[in-house]
């Protein structure tokens, strides 16, 4: 994997990345060549049409992102796929129009898009044809050899198992004479030459998945493999890299603590994100108000009650801040104390139904984001009752705290609506993740993922 700011991206999906683009900007030149022949017109330089060209590549590009195209779903099934590019292609000549239409220019007219779009389609699936069974090859897989033979050890096998991961496992070795949960995990006795056996397998990077390191860490291989050339990382380090997400399960303090992340220092980086804050909150709520107003109306027509709810909930440092959303409850929802929403659940209304599933409910909070109470990109702000027994129940809760909640999160585009404690945990592991690794690129990536979310609306209660 490459990291790129701080996040781990795989070097399948930024090759993948990099073969759409160039197709993308061949389907503009095809398109663009094909309505030239049409309509009998002479041949054209490349560079008067070159800008163009790339736009329309940059925004569909945009929206494959957007819309999860890259994503471990659409890597592992083809139908998956084709589905995102649909989608995203779609969108992507929407924006390259609605782009004309504001610029008032004449590079991109319709019939070319159209062409476009049907070339660029075709392009794109034949893409994830030819090189999308290649992805998950030993071709792009790095070479695991995994120190340990318990649970962890087996997490890892599991992991492996993915369709399209970015590892294979070379080889488990037992470091100890306890029972293996791996059976096939090689003792790690019956190895005379550690450093040959390294290279006859071929691995590339060594993890550390012992259950227990007190006074038994193999400093003495470790070294060998390191003077090799060859990565050594911890379990906690890997799981984090392949999974984006902290593991709750094995976390220590010593590994918060002393690995790279939790930056205070991004002064530049605080004062873009409040900027951008600002300026979208506004446009936001400029853009929305009359769907606001449209659901506000059919809010009070089907319930009695109040259009909007105020709802205190914890934000920066602990701090309580009011959050202002569209009722999509019943007035009496809570009349028997605050709990989670559920799935299929009577308190709320039909236009409540609606709003929730599209995040409609959610646009309000925009009015926190430019208090500065909220930021775009965050953890979810979740309620004080709930916080206090969270807090109680799951290590490390409290620092999620530690940056901005928000409005679309780490933790909400890649796991479904939390309605439990367990949910909570699972959660709390992105929200972990984005705290310890926050950078402008995770925000870009999240906000355009949530494209995803809003379209295919997992989860949503």
């Amino acid at each position: 994997m490459i990291r790129v700011f701080k996040h781990y991206v795989s070097h399948a999906v930024i090759l993948l990345g990099i073969v759409d683009f160039a197709l993308l900007i061949l389907a503009g030149e095809l398109a663009w060549d094909l309505r030239i022949y049409q309509i009998g017109a002479g041949s054209q330089p490349f560079a008067e049409r070159a800008v163009a060209i790339l736009v329309f590549a940059a925004i569909v590009m945009t929206a494959l992102i957007g819309v999860g195209s890259y994503g471990a779903e659409a890597l592992r099934s083809m139908r998956f796929a084709v589905a995102r590019l649909l989608v995203a292609v779609s969108l992507g000549v929407i924006g390259v129009s609605l782009l004309d239409f504001v610029m008032q220019g004449e590079t991109f007219w319709r019939s070319v898009l159209l062409y476009a779009m049907a070339i660029a389609i075709l392009l794109l699936v034949l893409n994830r044809l030819i090189l999308g069974p290649m992805l998950g090859t030993s071709t792009f897989q790095r070479s695991v050899l995994v120190l340990g033979a318990g649970t962890r050890a087996e997490r890892i096998r599991a992991l492996a198992r993915r369709k399209g991961g970015s590892f294979r496992v070379a080889g488990f070795i037992a470091m100890n004479d306890a029972e293996p949960v791996v059976p096939d995990a090689r003792p790690r006795g019956s190895i005379t030459d550690f450093g040959r056996f390294v290279d006859d397998i071929g691995a590339s990077e060594v993890v550390l998945a012992l259950e227990e390191r007190r006074n038994s860490l193999p400093v003495k291989d470790l070294l060998r493999v390191k003077t090799r050339g060859l990565h050594v990382i911890d379990f906690s380090g890997f799981i984090e890299r392949e999974t984006g997400r902290v593991d709750l399960d094995t976390l220590n303090p010593s590994w918060l603590i002393f690995s790279d992340g939790f930056s205070s220092t991004q002064f530049l980086s605080s004062i873009s994100k409040r900027i951008f804050d600002v300026v979208v909150s506004l446009l936001l709520l400029v853009l929305a108000f009359p769907v606001l107003v449209l659901f506000a109306i059919l809010i009070k027509l089907e319930s009695p009650g109040p259009v909007f709810y105020r709802q205190t909930r914890v934000g920066l440092y602990g701090q309580h801040f009011d959050v202002v959303k569209l009722r999509s409850m019943r007035q009496d929802a809570e009349k028997d104390g605050p709990k989670w929403a559920s799935e299929n659940d009577p308190r709320v209304t039909r236009i409540g139904r609606i709003i929730r599933t599209v995040r409609i409910d959610e646009i309000p909070q925009a009015w926190s984001v430019l208090k500065g109470e909220m930021s775009f990109v965050g953890p979810r702000p979740e309620r004080p009752q709930f916080v206090s027994q969270l807090e109680d129940l799951l290590p490390y809760y409290a620092e999620r705290h530690m940056v901005k909640p928000g409005i679309t999160g780490w933790a909400q585009i890649n796991y479904p609506y939390g309605a439990s404690t367990e949910d909570a945990r699972q959660k709390l592991e992105y929200d972990l993740y984005y705290a310890k690794n926050y950078s402008p690129f995770l925000d870009l990536l999240i906000l355009l993922q949530t494209v995803r979310v809003v379209l295919w609306p997992d989860g949503a209660r």
